[in-house]
């Protein structure tokens, strides 16, 4: 009596013997094969166009997210373009200042921005060399990059005076290269702009630009 052979063993004589269909192509008509979608019984080969098809969706769907990450990107470099135009054009810390915090605002759109510097010797009345507590210093100079996330509970929040009850999320940049002498504080009102797993490359450059820009000029 012949042996029936199993699922296994069809599979594995299958994988070992890729010509097969080749050599039996009215197979690929005749075997019948459940439809991914509707589950009528449909031909295998067109089954495997089906599987092609739907493989093609997914890749052309990728590279779309790809296409849309490259011009968000272009488009992000352009704007830290500008601003490093426009803090080497500005005469002064103040003019610096200034000059940062409006394109932070106008052009990237961060509607709450906080700078604090400190062992710097600032312009008498610059906001900026208000006292910052040792514990907060001491958390900036420990950050290695920019920090994202949730405003909620975070020590930071109170900088941002009457407005910190609107602040939904943070990015924190310090700036310095070896030890941080200050710290840009971005708020937002949309809890996602700034979340804790987002890509940190150009607030790092922005934090880049405005420690060599202040710090020069003082």
């Amino acid at each position: 009596m012949q042996r029936t052979m199993n699922e296994e063993e069809v599979a594995q004589f299958l994988r070992t013997q890729p010509q097969f269909f080749d050599r039996h192509p009215e197979l690929l008509e005749s075997i019948l094969v459940p439809h991914p979608h509707s589950g009528r019984a449909i031909p295998l080969a067109e089954r495997q166009m089906l599987g092609l098809r739907d493989k093609l969706r997914l890749l052309e769907g990728r590279l779309g997210e790809l296409i849309r990450y490259g011009e968000d990107n272009e488009v992000i470099g352009e704007k830290v373009h500008r601003l490093s135009l426009a803090l080497l054009a500005a005469r002064d810390f103040s003019a610096s200042v200034q000059t940062l915090y409006f394109h932070l605002r106008e052009d990237f759109s961060v509607p709450h921005v906080v700078l604090r510097l400190w062992e710097r010797e600032l312009p008498v009345g610059a906001i900026e060399a208000m006292e910052v507590e040792s514990a907060l210093r001491d958390r900036a100079e420990s950050m290695a990059g920019p920090q994202c996330g949730t405003a909620a509970a975070s020590p930071f929040l109170a900088w941002f005076g009457g407005a910190q009850e609107h602040v939904r999320s943070l990015a924190l940049v310090p700036l310095g290269q070896t030890r941080a002498f200050g710290l840009l504080a971005l708020g937002s009102e949309d809890p996602q702009r700034f979340y804790a797993e987002m890509g940190t490359v150009f607030l790092r450059r922005i934090g880049e630009l405005a420690a060599a820009a202040l710090g020069s000029r003082l």
